[in-house]
């Protein structure tokens, strides 16, 4: 069966394109070009991720995306955003979505972004064993692994790189990573973050070809592949 997205769109010409190219692809589509008819649809139809504009009218998009996440937790949410302006980038992030791409974007990025939270959706991971790539760790006994290679790690650094196993290809804002491995009352150097990143990095992608842990630049942290010749 045909995995179904629903693209809530106002521009009328991004929609039809978008609409033709997930098709072709092979994905069920569903349209909606307000925030109130996008909301209807969601909750009518079954679906298995949604492409969400984030200035629509009626209701702006920031606001259906709370609203679906009052209802249902787990369905993947891509936002679409024209906006440079990170502070609504990342209010998406915190309230939900699982990624975002800022307009004009090509359609490849876009359907790669599209198969990433796919798989995510559809369970990587079993019980208390997670894996990305080579990357492999337990819950419960606290093992660490690439390649077969044993990484030895810190209980902070065990804790944040659990938080990037159990979200990989979601941007990750700075606050939602302190938060979840410092604790709501954490007062102090939010610097800290950079520096644990750093430890992470030099423990597992010593010696490999790929790098996992990428910052995004005003924003925070993905666990995403990328060669080593890329930007880190």
């Amino acid at each position: 069966m045909a995995e179904r997205i629903l693209i809530v769109e106002d521009e009328k010409s991004i929609a039809r394109v978008l609409e033709l190219e997930l098709t072709y692809e092979g994905y069920e589509t569903g349209v909606a070009h307000t925030g109130a008819e996008g909301l209807i649809q969601f909750r009518e139809n079954d679906w298995n991720l949604i492409l969400l504009d984030l200035m629509l009218p009626e209701i702006h998009g920031l606001d259906v995306l709370k609203r679906i996440r009052t209802s249902d937790s787990g369905i993947p949410v891509i936002l679409l955003t024209a906006k440079s302006d990170v502070k609504d980038k990342v209010a998406g992030l915190d309230l939900g979505a699982n990624d975002y791409i800022t307009k004009p974007f090509e359609i490849e990025e876009l359907l790669a972004r599209i198969r990433a939270c796919l798989r995510l959706s559809s369970g990587t991971s079993s019980n208390d064993s997670y894996r990305f790539g080579n990357l492999e760790m337990n819950e419960t006994t606290r093992a660490v692994s690439r390649n077969g290679r044993s990484i030895e790690l810190t209980p902070r650094e065990f804790d944040l790189l659990l938080y990037l196993m159990k979200h990989p290809q979601q941007v990750l804002s700075r606050e939602q990573v302190l938060n979840a491995v410092w604790g709501f009352d954490y007062y102090g150097d939010t610097n800290v973050i950079d520096v644990y990143i750093r430890y992470l990095r030099k423990k597992i992608d010593a010696g490999e070809v790929s790098t996992y842990i990428q910052t995004v630049r005003g924003v925070g942290y993905v666990l995403k592949e990328q060669t080593n010749e890329a930007e880190k």
